[in-house]
């Protein structure tokens, strides 16, 4: 199956007294380049994040957006640091004694110090709690997966549909060599017997004039190449896969072709439908940048 580059997932993850909801979307890159925004706390997990992510993704720019709850109550813990508060006390006392201050100290003067008192979290299980964030990564990624399916279902059908076209372009660049050829060998013809009235020109002359003319605007092996490159195309279409950068490479290639097409062109309609190829063209490598 042909996936898009773009794409978008996201998954909430409850157990127990934790929350984990993760967000991700996608755009077009050429590489896989993720960008993890979550608590800093949990940022230890960032190495298995991205592992678990290339199981998914392939190419594009990622975005993840990581938040994470805990209701339990006893998640943290207030911390009393009696060496601190003596300290405080102590100067305290020797500041009133120094100047001939009353010592009015009280206890929750001295709680609301610096560091006497901190809120510190209790020590939590890793594995635990990459449990419940895997569980919700895995479910934002899948989604994340199917929207990039569906899109990439679209993005297939739109180029089956070019690449019909561009066969059209083809056929009639081949069926119009021999009219071209016929239109050239009269038009010669003609012009010799202007020139030459009464007087003949040797069949073979005009013959071999009309091959010297041929060989310059054949596009025979252009325009086999074409139908080659149109059909490996379909081919790597049908297949599936991470087949972007390969489907971009053969675009080239229809482009010089349909480039030399153009240059060997010797008539206007011709040169039209070679025009139109190109356009095409465009328009498939264009669409060709979104998938994976």
């Amino acid at each position: 199956m042909i996936k898009s580059m773009t794409g978008f997932g996201r998954c909430e993850n409850l157990q127990g007294d934790r929350k984990f909801t993760v967000e991700m979307k996608a755009v077009n890159h050429r590489y896989f380049d993720v960008s993890i925004k979550m608590p800093k706390k949990l940022s230890f997990f960032e190495s298995a994040i991205r592992t678990l992510l290339k199981e998914y993704i392939q190419r594009g720019k990622v975005d993840v957006f990581v938040t994470y709850e805990d209701f339990a109550e006893e998640n943290v813990s207030l911390k009393y640091n009696e060496k601190l508060a003596g300290e405080y006390l102590k100067y305290y006392r020797q500041i009133a004694q120094t100047y001939g201050l009353e010592d009015d100290t009280k206890a929750s003067g001295i709680a609301r110090c610096p560091e006497v008192l901190t809120m510190e979290e209790q020590t939590v299980d890793e594995k635990e709690i990459w449990a419940v964030l895997e569980k919700a990564l895995r479910g934002a990624s899948e989604q994340f997966v199917e929207a990039r399916i569906r899109e990439g279902e679209s993005l297939k059908a739109d180029l089956f549909d070019k690449l019909d076209g561009m066969l059209g372009d083809v056929d009639a660049i081949e069926t119009r060599f021999p009219e071209i050829m016929k239109t050239y060998r009269e038009k010669l013809t003609n012009k010799v017997k202007e020139l030459l009235g009464d007087a003949q020109m040797e069949e073979g002359r005009i013959a071999a004039e009309v091959i010297l003319f041929a060989d310059k605007i054949c596009t025979d092996e252009e325009t086999v190449r074409l139908r080659s490159h149109i059909e490996s195309m379909r081919t790597e279409l049908e297949k599936g896969g991470s087949v972007g950068r390969k489907l971009d490479f053969i675009a080239q290639e229809m482009n010089r072709e349909a480039n030399t097409i153009l240059s060997k062109a010797n008539d206007l309609e011709t040169s039209n439908l070679a025009i139109n190829l190109k356009t095409e063209i465009e328009k498939v490598r264009e669409q060709i940048q979104n998938i994976e």
